[in-house]
Formats: C-alpha cells, sequence, structure tokens
C-alpha cells in the first residue's frame, strides 16, 4: 500500500507553489511508459493553483484504488471538484456553485486546474484557467490553448463522464443517486458500463419509435382522410349521374315549352272560326226578338192603372175599420180594470181573516205557555237555605288558591335557577368551543401548510382499528404549550419534519402506515416510532433549582403538555428534559454559564446556544442563533383548565336533569289542582242557579199575561168588513153592463165595414193577377231580348280578343324557336313535335312530369361534375403518398427490430451480470438485493429503466430503492453496492465516490470497505477515488491501494520539504524505544 506525503493546504497565502509527489515510482509528465498498470483516461496528476482551499497543491493518485482521508474542512471534495471542472464538467452538477468563478480562492483573480490523463503513447494534460472577473475559462491541452469542444471530444473519446452519477458521485449529489427514476438509472449505467454502441442503439430506438409513432399516427390519418375521401367520392358520382339525369329531362321540357305555343295558337284559330259563326247567328236572332216585344207593353200598363184606383178604395175601408177597432179596445181595457177593482177588495177581506186566525193563534199559545210555567212553579219548593254549602265551597275553593300560590312561587323559583344554571352551562360550552378553535386553527394550519400530512390525519382518524398500538398525532397538534410565550423555543428546538410526523409505538404499526401513505395513496409524509422503553419520564442531569442563579427558569419538557409517546421520542431525540430555558439575565451572562454549567444546549430570552468540545484541541466551541418566531403552537390549551371545564359541565347537567325532574312533578300538581277548582267552581255555579230559578219563571208569567191582554185588545169584526166589501163590488157591476151595451155596438159597424173591404179586395186580387201574367209575360220577352244583346256583345268581344290572341300566340311561338316574321318551322323541330302529345293538357302533364322529376335533383350545376373530377386526382395522389409512407413505416419497423436486437439481448445480459454481483454483495451482508431491467411496454424504448430492490431486514419483502422507503445509511449502502457491482464491469476509466459512508452504521460500513477494496483492487479493475472524512479501526488494506491524507493548517509541512523514507526510519526507531 504506497502512503504519500500528506496533502497540505494553509489558510494563510504562501510564497509559491507547493507540489505533492505521491509514493511509489515516479514519471515524467507525458510519458506513459512507467505507468502500464493505469487505464487509458485514468488520472495520473491533479495539480492545483488558487482553487477553494488550496495555494497550490499536487495530487499523483495510483492507477487502482485511492482512498483520500481527512477531516471536515480540510479539502478532501476541492479535489473532487478540480476533478469535475478540470474535465469540462458543469459547476452545476457538483452542487456547490453556479458559476465557475467562485471556484477560485477568496482574494485571488485566477485559479488554475490541470489534469494528466493516462495514455498511449503519450499522456493528456488538460489545463483549465478560470477567470474571476468575467468568470470565464481558458482551455489548453499539453500546454498548447484550445476550445472547450476539442477538450470535450478528447474527454468523450476516453469514456470520462462527469455528469453521469454512477461514475462520478460528488458529496452534494450522494442523496440524488436514490432520487434517479428507473429511466436515468438505466442510461447512466449504459454510458457507464456498456458498450460504447448500446447508447447510441437505446436512443436510436428512442428516435425511431418516435419515428415510427409519427408514421403510424400519419398513416392513420391519411387512412381515414382517403377513407372519407372515397366516401365523398361516391356521393359525388352519384351527383354526377343525377345531373346527367337531370340534363336529359331539362331537354325534354325545353321542347315541350317550344311546341306548346304552337299547339296553343291552332287551338286559339280554330275557336276563334266558331265564335265568328256564332256571333252572326246571335245577330239575326236579335232582330226579331226587337218586333214582338212593342204591343205586349202596352197592355201591361192599361192593367196597372185599374189596379191602382182599386187599391185606394180599400186603404179608405182599412183606415175607417182601424178608427173603430180602437174604440172598442178602450172599452174593453175599462171592463178588465173593473175585474180587477173587485180582485182587490177580495183579497183585502181574506187578509182581515188571516190576520184574525193568527190572532187568536198567538192567544192560545200564550195561554199555554202560562200554564206550563204556573205547573213548573207549583213543582219548585220554597227557596232552601243554600248558603252553608257555599261557604264551604268558597273555603276549599281559597285553599286551592293558596296551594297553587306555593306551587307557582316553587316553580318560578326553580325556573329561576334552571336559568342561571343554563347560563353557566352556556359559558362553558362558549370556553371550550373556544379551546376547540385553537385546535382547529392548528389543523387549518397543518392543511395549509402541509396538505399531504393533513389528508394522511384524515385517514388515521378513520382507521385507527387497523393499528395494533397508539397512534398519535402529528406532532403540532399533540403538544401544547402550558403557556404560548414560549412555543417559539418549543418550534426552534424541534425539526419541521418532526412536528409534522406522526409518531407511533410500533414499528410494525409505522411501516404498515408508511406503505399505505407512500405506496398506495402516493402522499410524501413523516413518521417516528417512540423508544420501546419510555423516556418520558427521564430525569434532567441537574435540578433546574441549581441552574436558578444564571436566569434559568424551567427545562423545555416542563413547558409542554403532550402524550406519552411523544414525550417519550422527544425526551428520547431531542432531550428536552435536559435543556434548560433562560432569559435576558442567561444572555448576559453567557460566557460564565457556557464555562460553569457545561451544557450542550440552552435557550435565553431571543437566542438559541449550541455548545461542543473540540476533539482535537479539547476547546469549548458555542454557537448562537436568533431565535425565529412560532408558527405552530402559538395557540395553547390549558389542559387543566379543560379538564375542570368538562367535570363543571357533567355537574351542570346533573343539576338541570334534577330541575327538571322537580319541575315536572310541580307542574302535574298544578294541572291536578286546576281541574279540582274547576269541579268545585262548577258545583258552586250549580247551587247559586237554582237559588234563581223562581225568581226567573215568576218575571217571565208576568211578562206573557201583558202580551196576552194586548192580543186580546187587538180583535177584528170580519161581518162588518164582508158588508163593507159587497157594496163596493156591486157598484162596480153596474158601471160594467153599461161598458158591454157600448162595445156591442161598435163590434156591428165594424164587421159591416170589413164586408165592404172583402169584396174590394177580391177584384183587386183578380186584376193583379191578369197584370202579373201581362209583366211576366212581358219581363221573359225582355229577358230573351237582353240575352241576345248581351250574347252578340259576348261573341263580338270574344271575337276580338282572339284575333289579337292568335296574333300574340303566334309571335310567341316564333320567338321560342327563334324564328323571323316570314320563317317556316324547321324540319327537325316538326319531327321532334311529332313525337310529343297533341293536345295542351297532355303536353302540360308531360311538361309538369319532367319539370318535377328535373326538380327532384336538386343543388346540382356544372360544378359537381368539375369537384367530382378533382376529387377523384386527389385520392390518387393520396394513395400513392399513402403507399410511400406505409413502405417508409415497414422499414422503421425493420430497422427496430434489427436495432432492438443488437440493444435488448446485451443489456439483458448486462443487467444479469450487475444482479449477479449486486446480489451477491448484499448477500455476504446477511442481506437480499436484486436488479433487473423494468419494461412497461416492450415497445416503449424511452420508458425502460433498471430497477434496484433491497431488503435489510428479513422479516421484510424486497422494496425498491426510493427517496423514500429507505433510511439514509441503507439507501447508501444500496448506492455503495451497486457501483461496486459496475466496477468490474465498468469501461470507464475512473470511479469517483464522496463521503457515502457518514450515513452507515458501522457493521455496514466495515462490510462495504472490504468489498470497495477487494473489488478496484483486482487486476484489470479501472481507477477508484474514495473520499471520506473518517475509518473505522481495524480495516482490511490492500497493497495496491493509495492513501492521500489531506490537513490544513498554518503549522503545516511543506509538501516539497516531505520525506517518506526518513519518515518510516523515524517511526521504526520510535517503535523499537517503546519495546525497550
Amino acid at each position: 500500500m504506497a502512503v504519500p506525503p500528506p496533502l497540505s493546504s494553509q489558510r494563510k497565502s504562501s510564497s509559491g507553489p507547493r507540489e505533492l509527489i505521491s509514493g511509489g515510482s515516479q514519471r515524467a509528465a507525458g510519458s506513459a511508459a512507467a505507468d502500464s498498470d493505469f487505464v487509458e483516461g485514468s488520472i495520473v496528476r491533479i495539480f492545483m493553483e488558487n482553487f477553494l482551499t488550496y495555494d497550490a497543491c499536487e495530487v499523483r493518485p495510483g492507477p487502482n484504488m485511492n482512498m483520500i482521508v481527512g477531516a471536515n474542512g480540510t479539502g478532501k471534495s476541492s479535489i473532487v471538484c478540480a476533478i469535475c471542472l478540470g474535465l469540462a464538467g458543469k459547476p452545476s452538477f457538483i452542487g456547490r456553485a453556479d458559476k465557475v468563478g467562485l471556484f477560485v480562492k477568496q482574494g485571488c483573480l485566477k485559479g488554475v486546474v490541470e489534469i494528466e490523463l493516462f495514455k498511449n503513447p503519450d499522456n493528456i494534460i488538460i489545463t483549465r484557467e478560470i477567470q474571476v472577473v468575467n468568470n470565464t475559462s481558458a482551455w489548453f491541452i499539453n500546454r498548447k490553448p484550445t476550445t472547450l469542444k476539442t477538450v470535450e471530444e478528447q474527454i468523450a473519446a476516453l469514456n470520462i463522464q462527469v455528469d453521469n452519477l454512477c461514475q462520478f458521485l460528488p458529496q452534494d449529489k450522494v442523496g440524488e443517486f436514490a432520487k434517479m427514476s428507473k429511466i436515468e438509472l438505466l442510461e447512466a449505467t449504459e454510458k457507464s458500463i456498456g458498450p460504447p454502441e448500446m447508447y447510441h442503439f437505446h436512443c436510436e430506438l428512442k428516435n425511431f419509435r418516435e419515428k415510427e409513432r409519427e408514421l403510424e399516427n400519419l398513416c392513420r390519418d391519411k387512412t381515414n382522410s382517403l377513407e372519407k375521401m372515397k366516401q365523398r367520392v361516391e356521393r359525388y358520382k352519384q351527383d354526377v349521374e343525377r345531373y346527367h339525369e337531370r340534363k336529359r329531362h331539362m331537354d325534354l321540357v325545353e321542347m315541350l315549352e317550344r311546341k306548346r305555343p304552337w299547339v296553343e295558337y291552332e287551338n286559339v284559330r280554330y275557336q276563334h272560326e266558331e265564335v265568328k259563326q256564332s256571333r252572326d247567328q246571335a245577330k239575326e236572332e236579335l232582330k226579331v226578338l226587337k218586333e214582338k216585344q212593342a204591343p205586349m207593353t202596352k197592355k201591361v200598363q192599361e192593367t196597372e192603372e185599374h189596379f191602382k184606383c182599386l187599391d185606394a178604395k180599400i186603404r179608405d175601408k182599412a183606415s175607417e175599420i182601424k178608427e173603430i177597432s180602437q174604440k172598442c179596445k178602450q172599452k174593453q181595457d175599462a171592463l178588465e180594470m173593473k175585474d180587477k177593482q173587485i180582485e182587490e177588495i177580495h183579497q183585502a177581506l181574506r187578509m182581515k181573516k188571516d190576520e184574525e186566525m193568527d190572532r187568536q193563534r198567538k192567544i192560545h199559545n200564550t195561554h199555554k205557555i202560562i200554564e206550563e210555567w204556573k205547573n213548573e212553579l207549583s213543582s219548585l219548593a220554597a227557596s232552601e237555605n243554600l248558603q252553608p254549602q257555599i261557604d264551604a265551597i268558597n273555603t276549599d275553593l281559597k285553599k286551592i288558591r293558596e296551594e297553587r300560590d306555593n306551587i307557582e312561587s316553587d316553580i318560578s323559583d326553580l325556573k329561576a335557577e334552571k336559568r342561571i344554571q343554563e347560563g353557566e352551562m352556556t359559558r362553558i360550552i362558549d370556553r371550550l368551543g373556544q379551546l376547540s378553535n385553537i385546535m382547529n386553527m392548528k389543523e387549518e394550519i397543518l392543511k395549509g401548510r402541509f396538505r399531504d400530512t393533513h389528508s394522511a390525519l384524515m385517514w388515521l382518524r378513520k382507521n385507527r382499528d387497523k393499528f395494533k398500538k397508539k397512534v398519535c398525532e402529528p406532532m403540532m397538534l399533540e403538544i401544547n404549550m402550558k403557556d404560548s410565550k414560549h412555543a417559539k423555543y418549543v418550534e426552534n428546538h424541534i425539526s419541521a419534519s418532526d412536528m409534522k410526523a406522526f409518531v407511533f409505538e410500533s414499528q410494525e404499526d409505522m411501516e404498515m402506515f408508511l406503505m399505505e401513505m407512500r405506496d398506495h395513496q402516493k402522499l410524501r409524509v413523516n413518521a417516528v416510532c417512540a423508544p420501546a422503553a419510555s423516556c418520558a419520564e427521564s430525569l434532567p442531569t441537574r435540578p433546574i433549582e441549581e441552574l436558578h442563579r444564571y436566569g434559568f427558569f424551567s427545562y423545555l419538557r416542563e413547558l409542554i403538555d403532550a402524550p406519552r409517546p411523544v414525550m417519550s421520542y422527544l425526551c428520547s431525540q431531542y432531550r428536552i428534559h435536559d435543556v434548560p430555558v433562560g432569559t435576558e439575565r442567561t444572555r448576559n451572562m453567557i460566557e460564565r454559564v457556557i464555562q460553569e454549567c457545561k451544557l450542550k444546549q440552552a435557550y435565553t430570552a431571543e437566542e438559541k446556544y449550541v455548545i461542543k468540545v473540540s476533539a482535537y484541541t479539547g476547546q469549548t466551541l458555542s454557537t448562537n442563533t436568533c431565535l425565529r418566531e412560532a408558527q405552530f403552537l402559538m395557540g395553547s390549551v390549558n389542559t387543566e383548565e379543560r379538564r375542570q371545564l368538562e367535570k363543571q359541565q357533567q355537574d351542570v347537567n346533573n343539576t338541570l336533569q334534577s330541575l327538571d325532574t322537580r319541575l315536572t312533578g310541580l307542574f302535574e300538581r298544578q294541572r291536578h289542582l286546576e281541574r279540582r277548582d274547576n269541579q268545585v267552581r262548577q258545583k258552586k255555579t250549580e247551587l247559586l242557579e237554582r237559588g234563581s230559578r223562581r225568581r226567573q219563571l215568576e218575571s217571565k208569567i208576568g211578562v206573557k199575561y201583558r202580551s196576552l191582554r194586548q192580543l186580546e185588545q187587538d180583535a177584528i169584526n170580519l161581518e162588518e168588513e164582508s158588508q163593507k166589501a159587497n157594496v163596493k163590488i156591486k157598484e162596480i157591476n153596474i158601471q160594467k153592463a153599461r161598458l158591454v151595451t157600448e162595445l156591442m155596438h161598435l163590434i156591428k159597424n165594424c164587421v159591416s165595414l170589413n164586408i165592404l173591404k172583402a169584396d174590394l179586395v177580391l177584384e183587386s186580387t183578380a186584376v193583379a193577377a191578369k197584370k202579373n201574367k201581362l209583366e211576366s209575360e212581358c219581363n221573359e220577352a225582355s229577358a230573351h231580348l237582353r240575352a241576345a244583346e248581351q250574347k252578340f256583345r259576348e261573341l263580338d268581344d270574344r271575337k276580338r280578343v282572339l284575333t289579337e290572341n292568335c296574333k300574340e300566340l303566334l309571335k310567341k311561338a316564333r320567338q321560342v324557336c327563334k324564328l323571323g316574321p316570314d320563317e317556316n318551322l324547321p324540319k327537325e323541330f316538326q319531327t321532334a313535335f311529332q313525337a310529343l302529345p297533341d293536345t295542351l293538357e297532355e303536353i302540360d302533364a308531360f311538361l309538369n312530369e319532367e319539370k318535377t322529376r328535373a326538380s327532384c335533383f336538386t343543388g346540382l350545376n356544372a360544378s359537381v361534375v368539375e369537384e367530382y373530377n378533382r376529387q377523384m386526382q386527389e385520392i390518387e395522389e393520396l394513395t400513392e403518398y399513402l403507399d410511400e409512407k406505409k413502405n417508409e413505416l415497414d422499414k422503421y419497423k425493420q430497422k427496430i427490430a434489427q436495432v432492438k436486437e443488437k440493444w435488448l439481448n446485451p443489456l439483458k445480459k448486462l443487467t444479469e451480470q450487475i444482479n449477479e454481483k449486486f446480489s451477491n454483495f448484499f448477500s455476504s451482508m446477511q442481506c437480499a438485493g436484486e436488479v433487473d431491467l423494468h419494461v412497461e411496454n416492450e415497445e416503449e424504448y424511452d420508458k425502460y429503466g433498471i430497477r434496484i430492490r433491497v431488503k435489510f431486514h428479513s422479516s421484510t419483502e424486497l422494496r425498491e430503492l426510493t427517496p423514500y422507503h429507505q433510511s439514509g445509511g441503507e439507501k447508501s449502502v444500496s448506492t455503495m453496492l451497486y457501483l461496486m457491482a459496475l466496477q468490474e464491469l465498468n469501461r470507464c476509466p475512473f470511479r469517483v465516490v464522496d463521503e457515502i459512508n457518514q450515513g452507515m452504521d458501522p457493521v455496514n460500513e466495515r462490510r462495504v470497505f472490504e468489498m470497495v477494496v477487494e473489488t478496484a483492487c483486482k487486476e484489470g479493475t479501472s481507477q477508484y477515488f474514495f473520499i471520506t472524512p473518517k475509518l473505522l479501526q481495524n480495516l482490511t488494506y490492500n497493497e495496491k491501494m493509495t492513501v492521500l491524507f489531506v490537513y490544513n493548517g498554518p503549522f503545516m509541512l511543506e509538501a516539497n520539504k516531505w520525506d517518506l523514507k526518513a519518515f518510516c526510519r523515524r517511526r521504526r526507531r520510535l517503535g523499537r524505544m517503546d519495546e525497550q
């Protein structure tokens, strides 16, 4: 094992550059002859000047495993940064800064990193000069200026990938390895250990598959478009056929429309000849009728004069008859008036008789009522003495009233007491509501800040029965401050991740909960397990009373209330039982507190102090930070007050129930007294009514006697009234007799006049009949004459109209056929007309039929045929294009099949080799691990990935390596063993792993270290850099290892003054002295 001199890094500026020469054989820069153990591309030398912590330093690593050891802050990771930046890596990949100028040592304007890489026949020296002013870099290869692109090409040719976590794992990126997705891990592995063409094939497959998808989508879209176009063309084809069919119909319509005017002309010309003959015949008939009309008119005039004379005589007689009839009517009206007067006298007499009968009936009824009341009065005994009974009833009523008053007073008192208790209950409920609102506010803060944790809380409250032991809700809900002003101390002491963590008493319950939340519900939640042995009652190192003189008033534990598992966890993890809280007085004497109290942590009024003792110098070091304001625990709930309020609430409930029971009894007694009071009052009323009945009867009988006397005084004399009525009727009958005599005389005169009038009417009727006959004959002859005249005029008008129509129709027919005035109808028209109907009805029917058929072909024009031809041309072009793309798609599928076979089979073989080595490493640690090729869909090449599954406990199943499931140490072990599995298969020249062992427990760290040494020191393996701040004792080492020690400080030995042989001689001499 080669042990070179220590790497020194002084904080002071040095007078000149210092270099470090590694142990073992040395060779000249740029010569590869002496370094045959190096793999091509391995790092032979690293030189840094004004870089991070180094003024000037040179590192010469060995060809196998190089272990760089040094305390934190000495500059180990600076060497890793130099390798990354010196080999064209980006600052962002290291994770320290985003600008390369920030890596130059503070106070300097330029920094230099120089990396010498092994290569036959001559090594490559890559130099990077970093300028702070403009944040730029200058590149050199073998001391000659060059470009970044040339450097990157040289590095890629040596298969160096500083951006690949499988090859280069800086300190700040260790945690990101577990965060890599399966797809990213596969690509990193392909780049790191796969053949050079494997990653190229993978990229080709992804590109081919993307192109294949594009072509499949294109072909599918074009096929759909082609099908739609064919369907459209099919519809167009039907439209074209319909267009030609319509044209045939329209041609026939045109020929029919040409023939129709000629047929109309012939029909009108024939009608004209017929009308002309009829007009001449009507003219002769009119002349004969006019000669017969004159004698008949004279006879009608003579008969008319005789009829008028008779009509005047009849009107005179009718006037006389009317006058006599009116006088008869007057006499009849006078007789009817006398009859009505007699009827009124009879009606008045009947009313007098009815009135007398009603009076007699009322007298009889009054006698009967008086007799009944007298019988009742006689049956009543003399009024008995009822006063003693009434007095007794009044006494009972007084007692009932007094008892009711007492009950109402009791009810009023109980209601007043109930109102007081209900007011107290309201106060208690309001206060409990205020305390609940504080808890609700804390829960709303949790929901707003940590939504996943709140969702998990809701699930927990519904599923508590699934857990074997107690599960506490997030600490920020369970912790209750006794005084909210102290919340800032607790929140500054407990991490935010633990404030939102669930607390379990059982490890099994916690694992089941995390599996449900993280795997099934995909929620990011925190959970912790309280110690098996409770620490909630742990005692502080010293009583708080001893610290009162320094201003401390309490330990953190005494400031809070929490469930026992939460308190146990906080005492175990944060030692809240041993962290005192002080005041401003503590701050003023803090130096004395640090020196005398030997505390590890303490709080003053506004600051937190952490005190440590240096492991190197024994000096006491302290750091102080200002306290941030409390966010989660400001709302405190006084649990003692809450318990007291709940007890008071129960007592008030009991009191209210007792009051309700007593009130119910009193209400029942009150209702009973009311019923008793009503009964007694009813009895009193009956007694009072018995005393007043006799007086009422005597008074009523007196009233009835007075009414009877009045009825007897109002008697009517019916006989006298009857005599008066007969006298009036006799006088009226005398008057009626005179009126009847006058009426008979008038009737006789009227009859004689009616006989004379009848004779005149008969004679007038005969004359009128004769007159009517003559007028009828004359009118008939006149009607024949007028009809003949009308017929002549109509025929004459029709002849004139038909003449004009013939001219117009002939002109129209010539225009339709486009003929001149002197042209004859062409023979082709005559031939076509012969095949068509000869009558207008047939032509119109045929024409309408053809027009109807043509109208069925709507929306058609010549553009349909043009569109049809254009669509057919597009279909041919699209078919050719689609065939071309399908051929192209088939070629891509063949390429994919060929490349897939070249890529997938070696990849599966490579994965199996990695899995074999990875599983062996885990088996040697009594754990289990597997590496497999994860495929969701064989055709989706961008979804292929490498899946790592590990198991560290025999009771659990293999679980995929993720950022959440495993602990920090488990992730470090898994990462390290995976890198070891790649080591023997690796084709990269070197690998860098920075402080990956810090999260491991001692057992796993020792096992992993032995595997790393064994694997990295085998023949033919690539160079390995293992950076760590510390190592376990009695580890196994190998002769091929190179250990580089890094120190810093003002008293460091200059690197060029280090002499390894002198150091070994001195060490042996001191060993012999110890033996003596």
